[in-house]
């Protein structure tokens, strides 16, 4: 057990995966790939960098010397000028052209949307298993006749498959964001200090072609189409507010799922999954919490909160750049991503085992269709004769009758017994036992389920095939 703080992303709930992409080792060796592929493009258009120079830096693009590094850095206080000179003890025929030209923004900022961009798709692989999980909930449950409410009042039915479907396309909205966050994503480049590629131009006397050859051969290199167009010293901070807000939306959409599950938990209807040796309270034994749909609802309050971080960087920087960025970026990013990590692993584990109480989501429903049915009831009796003003009345009187019985007395709505006994009506207990069918009152739920699931949810399945059946075992 350590003395000092530990992050909870690190100890309790983040994959070792996306802990791996923002480690300090992850983003050196990027640093030095960055280097590598800049002595490349600049051999290739020109500069005086032989094979041998490029060989020994890619025999030490790994090994990083790391204790070398801390102690030039504590002199120097630079960062990346304590690993330029860590990397050019290990290459010393190479250590002259290490960094050449480049600003420090150049590894830098380019190794923040290399890791962007890969935490993305794993943010992305997680988010379609989670959608796989919930578009075969939604199809088994599709024809369950549930209540559904509005401001949390019983209002008509719905079905338990056409209510994931809404927490689903919630979750669909956040996959094409990320879609699109992912094409877009584009390397800052090698702009130089304040973006002019001023020291470029002197590299290379001038020559336009070569300055944006050199730029194209690292995007192409590291994997990206192109590079940012314009720049001051970094690339725009309106980037990361960007990412962050797509992070933050699938928070919004995990809690909304997260918070319907609590409630349905609270009525019965529905569990997240429970171990069986788990325990739910420290004082009641019988108790059975919602804790990791709490746990969703709680870190998805963290990143929704978290984003606004970036949003304030990117209002806040002065012209081509001021360093108020760093020591919040390197918190606010890193944990957003952690936190929505954690947050679809959670997701991954519940929605896999949804547990749902038939016999429960049928009495809830019974009890109140009733009161939803008085319409067809109606219709049926003015087939027989009746009056329709007469019997509007008379449903309204009885209906506030049964609903006092069951507020203020607690018994069981009995709007049918009176119905029954009510000879305007001129209907039999079995005639009013056929209108009161749950799936008659559910309107198109079923074929809305399978509607989008087939035109909406089985594209996404289909083209991400390769990628399913992804599941999380929860340590805590």
């Amino acid at each position: 057990m350590s003395r000092n703080y530990e992050s909870p992303f690190s100890t309790r709930y983040a994959s070792p995966e996306m802990q791996e992409l923002f480690s300090a080792d992850f983003k050196f060796k990027t640093w030095r790939r960055l280097w590598i592929s800049l002595a490349k493009a600049e051999q290739k258009c020109g500069l005086p960098i032989t094979d041998a120079q490029i060989r020994q830096l890619e025999e030490h693009a790994e090994d990083i010397n790391y204790d070398v590094a801390a102690a030039r850095e504590k002199e120097v206080r630079h960062d990346v000028m304590a690993h330029v000179y860590a990397y050019g003890v290990q290459c010393p025929d190479a250590k002259g052209i290490i960094h050449l030209g480049a600003t420090s923004c150049y590894v830098g900022d380019n190794t923040d949307v290399i890791i962007m961009r890969e935490a993305l798709k794993v943010v992305r692989r997680k988010l379609v298993n989670v959608m796989a999980n919930l578009a075969s909930f939604a199809m088994e449950y599709r024809s369950m006749p549930a209540l559904a409410y509005t401001h949390l009042q019983p209002a008509q039915l719905t079905t338990v498959g056409k209510r994931a479907t809404l927490w689903l396309n919630e979750l669909l909205m956040d996959y094409e964001e990320i879609e699109y966050r992912i094409a877009s994503l584009k390397l800052l480049g090698s702009k130089g200090t304040t973006g002019t590629q001023a020291s470029f131009v002197e590299l290379f006397e001038g020559d336009s072609k070569k300055i944006k050859a050199v730029e194209d051969a690292i995007a192409k290199d590291m994997g990206f189409d192109s590079v940012v167009p314009v720049s001051g010293q970094t690339y725009s901070r309106k980037v990361d507010a960007q990412v962050l807000s797509t992070l933050g939306g699938i928070a919004q959409s995990a809690s909304k799922f997260a918070t319907d599950l609590r409630l349905l938990q609270n009525f019965k209807e529905m569990e997240e999954p429970f171990e069986a040796h788990q325990i739910g309270s420290s004082a009641m034994p019988y108790k059975r919490n919602p804790m990791r749909s709490e746990r969703i609802t709680a870190l998805a309050r963290y990143v929704i909160i978290d984003t606004l971080n970036p949003a304030f960087t990117s209002a806040t920087q002065w012209f081509e750049r001021t360093l108020d960025d760093s020591a919040n970026k390197r918190i606010s990013i890193a944990e957003g991503f952690l936190a929505i990590d954690s947050i679809l692993n959670i997701m991954l584990n519940v929605t896999k085992g949804l547990v749902v109480y038939p016999k429960v989501v049928e009495q809830r429903v019974m009890k109140e269709l009733p009161f939803m049915a008085t319409e067809n009831i109606m219709m049926s009796a003015v087939k027989k004769g009746g009056d329709r003003q007469e019997l509007h009345e008379k449903l309204r009187t009885h209906s506030i009758a049964a609903a006092k019985v069951v507020k203020e007395e607690g018994r069981e709505n009995d709007l049918i017994d009176r119905i029954c006994a009510d000879e305007s009506f001129k209907l039999t207990r079995a005639e009013i036992d056929g209108i009161l069918k749950p799936i008659n009152f559910v309107g198109r739920s079923v074929e809305q389920v399978e509607e989008y699931i087939s035109t909406c949810i089985q594209p996404v399945l289909e083209e991400n095939k390769s990628i399913l059946g992804e599941s999380a075992e929860l340590s805590v």
